[in-house]
């Protein structure tokens, strides 16, 4: 947190830049008021880059375009029904909205659009006092209608209006209030936090469109353990994301287990610094991320309990990928994350074979086959999923996967691993055994890919005579 002195000097600087000086003239000279509001304000007091440049008005929708028209380089007005208009000034992107106040039915979340009168009364009606910051152009005077200041220097979260008002005309706020925990480090007010858990099933009324989209911000957040822990205390997670809550298995005097719940929190902790130090992928990547949550979701409908006090979870790796899929279906999560995630969660234990005995190195080609383009995502799941507190096992495991990353890379070199296929195509197939496209090429080629993964590359010679002697012994 900044001193107000220094954010103050930090928001002139904004002010004076070209983008924001040419708008606040240009409504200034047709007579309109101008603030820039929510985050960049706020993010000026926290010594966060400003990345988005988000303005209110007095002026109507149709009076925007006619301010912005002779200074923008392009401009849109997809949003102008909810009365805003987007706009490319410069090398800035901005979104211009006309002050509201709207009303809710409290049943479908569907606002009645009534434009607003101040902008005192628009900041009130936003989701957080710390969101509900506004500067004044071109005169450079900060509003603060909702002691958001004071709040932020005391790391509090709060709704401007009462929070079972605010939540009522929107409960996306409560899942919003979750993330920003998460990205600020703030802790929620107790009566805010009692009204999250009070009205938590009203998130029902809210589009799993909107709930993915809340969620998955909140998950690419620098640390989102907060904000996932504040959804389960709350109630909302048993709502949207029961899986996780599911996680906090019972656990007995007799039978004794890891805490799957707390586990999971530190598997998506260590994914995260892991993700962070390869720099193989880009930073935040929801899937490695996702995949981290959800990866020992089929503990709960697997655990058995054993003879001798031990806790068993046979195939909960095929069942959680199962039920991985499921979950971020019905969230509306788009195809290719819903397949990348299953697919890791499907593979998570696989490596825990590796330290049990050698690996060969038809073994090794058929993890990374298996892995497919989620290779690197798996080392890292994999790698955070260790959590022993015995360092010597936790050693142990990091240098047998170190090994295996380095097999992986050696087996790379020497055969280009990562587009492994037959020695033989499909055509070939078809011309040495004299057969047309059909069940039996499909078949050859599985096999041929099999012997390619157990000896490597054979040659045309090798793999010619293979594919010969395999399709007589099938005829017999």
């Amino acid at each position: 947190m900044q001193s107000v002195a220094a954010a103050l000097a930090r928001l002139g600087e904004l002010a004076a830049s070209p983008t924001v000086s040419r708008l606040a003239n240009a409504f200034a000279a047709a007579g309109h008021e101008l603030a820039l509001v929510g985050g960049p304000v706020r993010d000026a007091f926290l010594d966060r880059a400003t990345n988005d440049l988000d303005f209110t008005t007095d002026a109507s929708p149709d009076q925007i375009l006619k301010i912005v028209k002779p200074i923008a380089d392009a401009h849109w007005d997809i949003g102008r029904a909810f009365g805003t208009i987007g706009a490319k000034v410069g090398d800035d992107t901005v979104e211009i909205t006309t002050y509201r106040a709207d009303s809710y039915d409290g049943q479908t979340r569907r606002p009645d659009v009534v434009f607003g009168a101040s902008l005192e009364d628009d900041l009130i009606r936003r989701d957080f006092t710390v969101n509900a910051l506004a500067l004044r152009l071109p005169e450079v005077k900060l509003v603060d209608p909702a002691g958001g200041i004071d709040d932020m220097l005391a790391g509090i979260l709060r709704t401007p209006a009462a929070p079972e008002v605010s939540f009522g005309d929107d409960p996306l706020r409560m899942m919003r209030a979750a993330r920003f925990s998460a990205q600020l480090g703030f802790a929620l007010d107790p009566g805010t936090q009692a009204a999250m858990t009070a009205m938590a099933d009203s998130i029902r009324i809210i589009s799993a469109e909107r709930v993915c989209e809340e969620l998955s911000k909140l998950l690419k957040s620098d640390r989102p353990r907060a904000g996932i822990e504040l959804l389960v205390e709350s109630g909302l997670a048993e709502i949207v994301l029961p899986e996780i809550p599911a996680l906090r298995l019972e656990i007995d005097e007799h039978h004794h287990h890891k805490d799957v719940y707390q586990h999971t929190l530190t598997v998506l902790d260590q994914a995260i610094d892991y993700e962070r130090s390869r720099g193989n992928l880009p930073v935040p990547d929801l899937v490695v991320r996702l995949a981290a949550l959800l990866h020992d979701i089929g503990k709960p409908a697997t655990r058995r309990l054993e003879p001798g006090g031990v806790v068993s979870f046979y195939h909960h790796d095929v069942v959680g990928s199962k039920l991985a899929r499921k979950r971020l279906r019905a969230l509306r999560f788009d195809n290719e994350t819903i397949n990348a995630v299953g697919r890791l969660v499907e593979l998570h234990l696989r490596f825990f074979g590796y330290t049990e005995g050698a690996w060969t190195d038809s073994a090794v080609r058929r993890y990374v086959r298996d892995a497919g383009d989620q290779l690197e995502r798996l080392h890292i799941l994999t790698r955070a999923d260790v959590t022993t507190r015995n360092r010597r096992k936790a050693d142990r495991l990091g240098f047998a996967y170190d090994d295996l990353e380095q097999r992986i890379s050696e087996l790379a070199e020497q055969e280009e691993m990562a587009a492994v296929r037959p020695d033989l195509d499909g055509e070939q197939i078809m011309a040495i055994l004299g057969v047309t496209p059909g069940r039996e090429v499909g078949e050859a080629y599985r096999y041929l890919l099999e012997q390619r993964l157990d000896d490597g590359p054979l040659g045309e010679e090798e793999a010619t005579a293979r594919l010969q002697a395999w399709w007589a012994g099938r005829g017999q």
